[in-house]
This record gives structure tokens, C-alpha cells and sequence, in this order.
């Protein structure tokens, strides 16, 4: 059990910095200002249910992407660590907030024609929540996985349905309590949040594409 902790405690260390719930949240108060409380906590668990769909997806079904447009482990990990420096630099160098995205515009406008509108789906489970940086990263932590990892064998099968749920969970409690969270973080608490996960995702990042490159060369060296 404590390999299982363990294990679930890495992959949320992991996968919360790109998540970002915070972000989400201001998004969702920005696009759900005309919802009813009824309507925004249905919006607010499709969220949570569609970000652990796409999280499975990604860990179960990458690996036969992979294989079937011949993406080696290496590659996968610099391309993985690029769209996740990529992202930290975003994050630590804001040009526009979430809620002045494309996507949360395209749905501003559905929503001033249609009050009822979706936007569970896009753009708070996809973008915001798992967007490019989470699926490369689950991509790559099960391709490392496949290939050797310290735990048991029944503790990487049960940790990473176990670890999306808990992102869910953690996403939907946020959305639930996001009139609460902003009152009491604030706009610039919040700014001041993604900044300090923008500087670990531009770490881990530049980590993977060393260690991508650090693999080419010992794999052309043997």
C-alpha cells in the first residue's frame, strides 16, 4: 500500500502543475457568470468526468499511436518536454489570461446566443485541463512504465486510473468551490500560482529533453 501512495503521490506531483486547476477555475467563472447553481455544477462534474476519460485514453491508447506512426521513446520525451517548456514559458510569461482565449471566446459568443450552453468539454476539460503538455506527459510516463519502473507490477496497473481520478476529483472540487477560491486567492493569488507552476514545467520540461537526448546517445553509443 505505501508503493501505491507513493506512486499516486508522484503522478499527482506530475500531472497538477500542466492540470492547473486554478486556471480552470477562473476560466469557468468567466464563461458560467449568467449559470444558475444547478447548471454550473452539472458543467462542473462533465468537466471532471471528461478530463478522466481523456486521461485514460491517453495512457491506454498512446502507446498504439505511437507504434502506428513509428514515434520512438526518445522522440516522444523531447517532443513531450518541448510542449511542456513550451507551456511554462506561457505560464511564467502571460500574453493573455484563460478566459481570453480563442476557445473561451468562441464559447462567450455561443453563450450570449445559447445561456445553456456546453462548456464542459471545451474548453475547461480540453484545452484548460488536459490539454497538449498532460496527454504528452501521460504518453511518456506510460512508455516509461512499459519499460521498467520501481513499483509492482499491481501498483502500475492500479496507480494511474487511481491518479486521474483524484485530478477529476481535485478539478471538480475546485469548479464546485471556485466562487470561494477566488474570494479567498484572488486574481493575483492565482496569477502568482501559475507563474511558480510555469517555472516547474519549464524545469521538467528541459529534464525530459535531456533525458530524451541523454538516451539517443547512449542508445547510437551501444
Amino acid at each position: 500500500m505505501l508503493e501505491l501512495f507513493k506512486a499516486i503521490g508522484l503522478g499527482l506531483m506530475v500531472i497538477l502543475p500542466l492540470a492547473n486547476p486554478l486556471t480552470t477555475v477562473a476560466l469557468f467563472l468567466g464563461l458560467a457568470g449568467n449559470m444558475n447553481k444547478v447548471e454550473r455544477d452539472r458543467q462542473s462534474l462533465m468537466a471532471s468526468v471528461y478530463v478522466f476519460i481523456i486521461m485514460m485514453v491517453a495512457y491506454y491508447a498512446g502507446q498504439v499511436v505511437m507504434n502506428t506512426f513509428g514515434i520512438s521513446i526518445p522522440g516522444l520525451r523531447i517532443a513531450g518536454g518541448l510542449i511542456v517548456a513550451f507551456i511554462g514559458f506561457r505560464m511564467l510569461f502571460p500574453q493573455q489570461k484563460a478566459h481570453e482565449s480563442l476557445e473561451a471566446k468562441h464559447k462567450s459568443d455561443e453563450l450570449e446566443e445559447e445561456p445553456t450552453a456546453n462548456i464542459a468539454f471545451v474548453p475547461l476539460a480540453m484545452p484548460s485541463t488536459a490539454g497538449p503538455g498532460t496527454i504528452a506527459m501521460i504518453i511518456s510516463s506510460a512508455s516509461t512504465v512499459k519499460h521498467g519502473v520501481d513499483f509492482s507490477a499491481w501498483v502500475v496497473w492500479v496507480a494511474p486510473p487511481l491518479i486521474f481520478f483524484f485530478v477529476a476529483l481535485i478539478l471538480w472540487g475546485c469548479l464546485r468551490s471556485s466562487g470561494a477560491i477566488m474570494r479567498w486567492v484572488g486574481k493575483g493569488g492565482i496569477e502568482a500560482i501559475s507563474r511558480l507552476m510555469g517555472f516547474l514545467l519549464v524545469c521538467m520540461g528541459v529534464q525530459f529533453i535531456i533525458n530524451g537526448i541523454l538516451e539517443i546517445i547512449s542508445t547510437y553509443h551501444a
